[in-house]
């Protein structure tokens, strides 16, 4: 009985879970998580917003670029400079710029995500000793070239501290430093352009963290020219309450979801933020009872739109047996997890070969020598 009864309240947590987490919760909540970014993205309009790859992709219609720092590299006890991911382009971009914007968000609850607590803060704290170490050697070969000296750069004065969140305990903090030179060591061996780097930034780089509980007041937002270093603006897009919190609008209701851009295989149905932003007033106005329809329609006209074009459009692959030149689809019931009864197969292009099955996210082919693809 006592099992029994653990069991009905699991599945009783898992529909509740299912019913929070639905395609329109996930949408709505990425949708109005964007408000907060474009708001605090006007702060500094100079400076470019660069998503963090895959999550923060979802929380703009438009971004400069994009990076891609892992919150496993920032994992307590796994702490990792990872030098096949060095994002040097986003070091020139704020070097450039004069800083730039980071969008990421998690689900578990934090404020921020680990890319942001501590992968990227050691990420600019090790460029920043690669550069510091580089211009030590120029000026201690009296080689500084005059391109050098017009750059401002000071050695002597160059920060390269790490510089973490005060949620990160100095315990954790001091394992993390005891590692330090040897990332430097790492990036200095990797062949990575410290010289251009560190003709670029002249100032070093350096995390600021902003989510939707920090405090800002709007008219004493300071000049990003006047800090004595390059910032990196790292928004967590999400809000940090770890629980689905319920919220009204005057046609339905709908339940927010914390970083709900994250894990998009396991809830966007073949959306990409790129299409999401070019319907988003559509498939935001539609409301939960067609947000689902919509999406299925929307997928499948972007799929057939690329596939005519010959552009990237993932298909399943099947064995069907050929006979007098026709098409006998295999078990359509293993493919589908939608009701068949009102399944209709058309074709996007006599040409192309394509067939789409009625409104799901699958297309088979067909070649001219009766293999399927």
């Amino acid at each position: 009985m006592e099992n029994e009864a653990q069991l009905s309240i699991y599945r009783a947590a898992r529909t509740i879970k299912r019913k929070d987490n639905t395609l329109y919760n996930a949408l709505r909540s990425i949708y109005d998580d964007s408000i907060f970014v474009g708001e605090i993205s006007q702060l500094w309009p100079q400076l470019p917003l660069v998503a963090n790859l895959r999550c923060g992709l979802w929380y703009s219609p438009k971004f400069h670029s994009s990076c891609y720092f892992k919150s496993t590299d920032g994992h307590t006890n796994n702490w990792s400079f990872n030098t096949s991911r060095l994002n040097f382009h986003i070091a020139l971009l704020a070097g450039q710029k004069g800083g730039c914007f980071i969008v990421d968000s998690t689900r578990r609850g934090k404020r921020f995500p680990d890319s942001m607590s501590k992968t990227i803060p050691i990420w600019t704290c090790v460029l920043n000793r690669s550069i510091f170490n580089y211009l030590s050697r120029l000026s201690n070969n009296d080689a500084l070239s005059d391109s050098d000296a017009r750059a401002g750069h000071n050695s002597v004065d160059w920060d390269c501290s790490l510089h973490l969140p005060l949620w990160v305990s100095e315990t954790e903090k001091a394992a993390i430093e005891d590692r330090l030179e040897g990332w430097t060591i790492d990036l200095e061996a990797s062949g990575a352009d410290i010289a251009t780097l560190s003709l670029c930034l002249k100032k070093p780089l350096r995390p600021l963290w902003i989510s939707q509980k920090t405090v800002l007041w709007i008219n004493e937002v300071p000049d990003y020219d006047s800090w004595d270093f390059t910032p990196i603006i790292l928004v967590s897009a999400s809000s940090s309450s770890g629980v689905t919190l319920h919220r009204m609008t005057s046609e339905f209701s709908w339940n927010y979801i914390p970083g709900a851009g994250d894990d998009e295989e396991s809830w966007a149905r073949g959306l990409s933020p790129y299409v999401f932003w070019n319907h988003a007033y559509d498939l935001i106005s539609a409301g939960p009872d067609l947000c689902n329809q919509k999406v299925a329609d929307i997928v499948e006209k972007d799929r057939v739109y690329r596939a005519q074009r010959g552009q990237n459009a993932p298909q399943i692959s099947s064995k069907p047996s050929i006979s007098g030149g026709s098409l006998n689809l295999p078990c359509l019931e293993c493919l589908l997890c939608s009701d068949l009864s009102s399944l209709t197969i058309s074709s996007s292009d006599e040409d192309c070969r394509i067939f789409w099955l009625g409104s799901t996210n699958l297309a088979i082919g067909a070649s001219q020598v009766g293999m399927m693809y």
